[in-house]
């Protein structure tokens, strides 16, 4: 959707709120188009708004979470997810949401136990995949990386961070050959990989 489209569409969704003020998921639509247009905190606010009128709304702490995430919040991301995930246990997203707070924290072991409980419960759930393996990778355990990251990778040929981690995963197996093709692959996807890769390949030869 272009951004007029999408600010059409708000308007729209506001003028059926003219009418029905009371619901809950006119609010977390509206917060959602505020997030696609990068609004952050008017998104926040109809989502917030979303919750009071439905507490069990699962997915407005999703979103919530997620714009905690790009304030940097970690504790914030991790809470809304935490909700969330208690409102609807077999909602795998939240789980994959708070595995992946568990990794950027460092806390590998509570990461793949929540990734794959994510995955359990959705196991075409590309991101926790792909991040299950990141989790593999940091843990030292480079053929479960690989072995993770393809099922990633056989679910969206075109996961570009599946790539990079199966990359990263064979330089430290000293297999620069298939490193390059993972990386090269990455790229191929869209995919920025660090400058200090490549002069780490040209050094290995």
């Amino acid at each position: 959707m272009t951004q007029s489209n999408v600010e059409a569409k708000i308007q729209e969704l506001k003028a059926g709120l003219v009418q029905n003020p009371e619901c809950a998921v006119t609010h977390y639509n509206i917060g959602v188009h505020y997030m696609a247009l990068r609004d952050f905190e008017t998104a926040k606010g109809y989502l917030q708004e979303a919750i009071r009128k439905s507490p069990d709304l699962a997915e407005a702490y999703v979103q919530l979470g997620g714009i905690a995430m790009n304030e940097g919040d970690l504790d914030g991301c991790f809470s809304y997810n935490e909700m969330a995930s208690k409102i609807r246990h077999r909602f795998a997203v939240p789980h994959g949401n708070m595995g992946f707070v568990h990794l950027q924290r460092g806390d590998v072991d509570k990461a793949i136990a929540s990734l794959k409980r994510a995955i359990s419960f959705d196991p075409q759930f590309v991101q926790a995949q792909a991040t299950l393996g990141n989790a593999y990778y940091m843990q030292g355990d480079l053929d479960g990386c690989l072995a993770q990251c393809q099922k990633a990778i056989d679910l969206e040929p075109n996961f570009g961070p599946a790539y990079n981690t199966m990359g990263l995963a064979c330089m430290d197996k000293k297999d620069f050959a298939a490193a390059r093709k993972y990386f090269e692959k990455a790229m191929n996807t869209g995919y920025e990989v660090a400058p200090e890769i490549w002069q780490e390949l040209e050094q290995a030869g």
